[in-house]
């Protein structure tokens, strides 16, 4: 088992030879160290583009679709964030990997709906680079459902969802949310807002619970509500984790992660031990 970047995300070593990852950027330095470590770990090796005519080149002269891009903000070509602009309009997923960042260029990044951004200032950049490609890589196999009666907040969770690469369910009510988990027993997260016309989001966490523990399912709350004892309420009722609306993105995604890393990890063990167990049983 091998562990990634800060969080300490655990990674089964699984290789993508047939992933195709472009990196678009123009240091000498950094490419050779994202190569060095997107190869050793994952089995890829990147296509580098230093310029931005090279990026327009790389995708256009390709028929295999680009399954993930990591971008500087400024190339070669294109001083002024074109290359950024160029990979969003074609709907590439991409991470952005910058040493220019202030408060309005987050904003301006978040709203091209890039999966995530990554800081040059500090040793442990390529590291947390990795494990962003790593999440990217992996999210598929996470089911998460939200619950939610606002066809607005649905939409919104949904959308940031799927930005990471996660699979989604949508529910509009806690009843539909319970038929959902029925049918789908591989859902490992649920995102459920509190107040909700049928079953509120205490009562949805009660019901869930008295199916499936913690070990199996992580559930977070959600509120727009100004009440600071929802928090204790809802994890008093069984749940793991609780955030106020409105929340930032990399919060909601840094909760995300700890979560369902936190239901690998259990899952994980409980692998280790009826291993163990099988392997201590006699012939």
């Amino acid at each position: 088992m091998t562990y990634l970047g800060i969080s300490g995300m655990q990674y089964s070593g699984e290789q993508f030879p047939d992933a195709r990852i472009i990196v678009a950027e123009d240091s000498n330095v950094f490419t050779s160290m994202i190569r060095q470590r997107l190869t050793e770990i994952f089995g890829i090796d990147p296509e580098i583009c230093r310029t931005y005519e090279d990026l327009m080149m790389a995708n256009e002269l390709s028929e295999t679709p680009v399954t993930l891009a990591i971008s500087n903000i400024n190339l070669p070509g294109a001083e002024n964030g074109e290359a950024l602009e160029y990979l969003t309009d074609l709907n590439i997923p991409t991470i952005v990997f910058t040493g220019t960042f202030q408060e309005n260029t987050r904003e301006k990044l978040l709203a091209k709906d890039i999966v995530d951004y990554i800081l040059k200032d500090n040793i442990f950049a390529v590291e947390m680079l990795v494990e962003s490609v790593c999440r990217f890589l992996t999210n598929h196999r996470h089911h998460v459902l939200i619950v939610d009666d606002s066809p607005t907040a649905r939409a919104l969770l949904s959308t940031r969802l799927k930005r990471y690469n996660f699979r989604v369910s949508v529910a509009e009510s806690g009843a539909k949310a319970i038929d959902l988990l029925k049918k789908n027993p591989d859902i490992g997260l649920v995102v459920t807002d509190y107040n909700m016309p049928d079953i509120d989001g205490f009562e949805l966490t009660r019901r869930i619970r008295s199916v499936r523990g913690s070990h199996e399912l992580r559930i977070i709350g959600v509120s727009s509500s100004t009440d600071r004892l929802l928090s204790a309420r809802f994890l008093k009722a069984g749940g793991n984790d609780f955030m106020l609306r409105p929340f930032i993105d990399e919060e909601f995604y840094c909760r995300v992660n700890q979560n369902l890393d936190t239901l690998h990890q259990i899952k994980s063990e409980q692998a280790r031990r009826e291993t163990r167990a099988k392997a201590a049983v006699p012939a």
